[in-house]
């Protein structure tokens, strides 16, 4: 059985991302991208789906043991996890060198004190965990191969086979290092180089020494903010500067029931808030990386704008089921794909407008092509911002007027004014004004329930959205208006949880709600960054403060966030880590240090 979510530590080299588990083991790993099959998906089934296993030596029936001890080394993405035993203590160093050839993941074997009896059992499946690949000896190296891909294993250990796993059983006492390593290559290709652990090791952590330095925050929530950063950097799949929402898919919103998604692909939205945030706190190449990855995924097209792509810029992103996993804890059906790629999502507009906005207000070299880009969107806008669509949440119901697409519709509008404005494009500003009042006076008549001095989640509606928070943080409103203090305080009455934490929307347990969906979820963790941004911007600083440092607590003893906290069983849930979670920590990290609002 798959650990509890947070116990799962993150390695990646920018191109895919594996999880670790407490015990050493490695359930998840898609090669040799992120969208790619899984050859460990054990984290969506059993062992039989595919693990790596590496750690001190147990019993058959016994439960493996888990590290004593475990962090990053320094700010990087190198794990350092440590086990404490009768016979001594031993350390497993895991980490991706960030790559141009085959992707490694190298694991590194250390004795401490003692004489550590250790065993290593790997066990490749390949298609997410469906297909057995055909493991044989070649040239002293071990390979596993099946159609395209082949994975191979190297280390000076001897192994063994045994019930279709390849085993290492050998012991470590003080000054020893033993590495394994894997490296992926297409099963046409020669052989990739043999590893150089030691070497990559150093360069890795030289990797991240390097990107780290170029952050420009260094106010008292650093850690958190650097651990977020480094997040998100391993997130962005750098031959391309598309940025994935999480490296995982179908991990649950609902233990045990139908919210399983798959995340392995470019938000629009979700890359370009992640982007926004990279910009604040000094990273301008990843932005200006990102920036290109859109005008490619976009191209000639704008009309046709998707919410989502393939890292690459891929359009087609079937969704389909995997039965023959049965979920994390049972969750299912386990899904690949998205089939919201093709949904109306007209707040996308607005979030894309206010990236390049953004990259531009930041010095961002100019790009022709991106202006074109964003009048080209507003033209659009102009004839269907009145349209109902599926909105931030992607709800599989009837479309609505979600009152949050309309406030971006008019932020699309505004940051394009503004660019109009300053000089650096040309259209129909005039015009463009009278649009821009025209959704102002829309939304405020329509979307504003008098009565309750409350936005409502669409048109009509008496629901209420977490996405109404973004109202004042757009400058749609100011924070002062009593409706934006209306919207505020209705949201802490009716969409938190017993520990303060925010919901989306109300959900309907059983039966399909505004969503479409059966069940409930958790608390989703961007919605409550965004209450503490609210209240910090209304003068409630302490009260913000408060609510942001519980939430910190959240994250797992490696600084890392799922995309949603269940208030219930007191436990991480969805996909892990989040792009959507780590951004606002970032963001209101920085709004508090600004407000002068923290502790000590």
């Amino acid at each position: 059985m798959a650990g509890r979510i947070e116990d799962y530590a993150l390695i990646g080299d920018m191109q895919t991302a594996a999880l670790v588990c407490r015990d050493g083991t490695v359930d998840w790993l898609c090669l040799p991208r992120f969208d790619s099959h899984a050859v460990f998906a054990g984290l969506l089934g059993t062992e039989e789906h595919g693990f790596w296993r590496l750690g001190p030596a147990h019993a058959a029936d016994a439960v493996p043991p888990v590290a004593a001890r475990r962090s990053y080394r320094g700010d990087s993405l190198i794990l350092e996890s440590e086990w404490d035993t009768p016979r001594g203590t031993v350390r497993v160093t895991d980490f991706m060198p960030p790559r141009d050839g085959a992707p490694q993941l190298i694991r590194i074997v250390e004795g401490v004190t003692g004489r550590v009896p250790m065993r290593s059992a790997l066990r490749m499946r390949f298609s997410y965990g469906r297909v057995v690949p055909w493991v044989h000896r070649h040239e002293g190296r071990t390979v596993a191969v099946a159609g395209p891909d082949s994975v191979w294993f190297d280390t000076e250990a001897e192994t063994y086979g045994k019930s279709l796993t390849t085993y290492a059983d050998f012991t470590v006492a003080p000054g020893d290092r033993i590495a394994f390593t894997i490296s992926w290559q297409p099963s046409h290709r020669e052989p990739p180089p043999l590893p150089e652990p030691e070497a990559s090791l150093e360069a890795t952590e030289e990797f991240w020494r390097e990107w780290v330095d170029h952050c420009t925050y260094h106010g008292p929530y650093r850690e958190a903010v650097i651990r977020s950063l480094i997040t998100l950097k391993a997130l962005t799949y750098a031959p391309t500067g598309g940025i994935v929402a999480a490296p995982t898919t179908s991990l649950p919103e609902d233990i045990g029931g139908v919210r399983n998604w798959d995340y392995r692909y470019t938000w629009l939205r979700d890359a370009a808030i992640t982007l926004s945030s990279l910009l604040r706190t000094g990273y301008r190449e990843e932005a200006r990386a990102w920036r290109e990855w859109l005008l490619r995924a976009v191209a000639g097209d704008p009309e046709n704008l998707q919410i989502m792509y393939g890292i690459a810029g891929e359009r087609e992103l079937g969704e389909a089921e995997l039965d023959w996993l049965p979920g994390y804890e049972k969750s299912a059906p386990v899904r690949v794909g998205n089939g919201a790629a093709h949904q109306l999502q007209l707040d996308v507009y607005g979030e894309v407008t206010e990236a390049l906005h953004l990259a531009h207000m930041t010095g961002l070299a100019r790009n022709d092509y991106a202006s074109l880009l964003q009048l080209k969107l507003i033209r659009y806008l102009e004839d269907h911002w009145q349209e109902p669509d599926e909105g931030i949440w992607e709800v599989r119901g009837p479309r609505r007027h979600f009152v949050h697409s309309k406030v971006m519709a008019w932020v699309a509008v505004d940051r394009t004014i503004k660019l109009i404005e300053s000089g650096d494009a040309d259209g129909p500003l005039e015009r463009w004004k009278e649009l821009r009042d025209d959704i102002h006076r829309d939304v405020c008549e329509k979307g504003y329930d008098k009565e309750r001095n409350t936005f409502t989640q669409s048109y009509g509606s008496q629901e209420l959205d977490a996405s109404l928070l973004l109202i004042p943080q757009m400058g749609f409103l100011p924070p002062d208006d009593k409706r934006v203090i209306g919207t505020i305080e209705a949201i802490q009455r009716e969409l938190s949880t017993p520990d303060g934490f925010i919901l989306r929307y109300p959900t309907s347990g059983g039966d399909a709600g505004v969503d479409g969906l059966p069940g409930d979820e958790g608390a989703f963790l961007a919605c409550s960054f965004w209450m503490a941004d609210d209240l910090a911007m209304i003068g409630r600083v302490d009260e913000a403060r408060k609510l942001f440092e519980k939430l910190l607590a959240l994250r797992n003893d490696l600084g890392l966030l799922a995309e949603e906290w269940d208030p219930r069983l007191q436990r991480q849930v969805g996909n892990f880590p989040q792009a959507f979670s780590h951004v606002p920590l970032i963001d209101t990290a920085l709004r508090l240090t600004a407000s002068g609002a923290y502790g000590g």
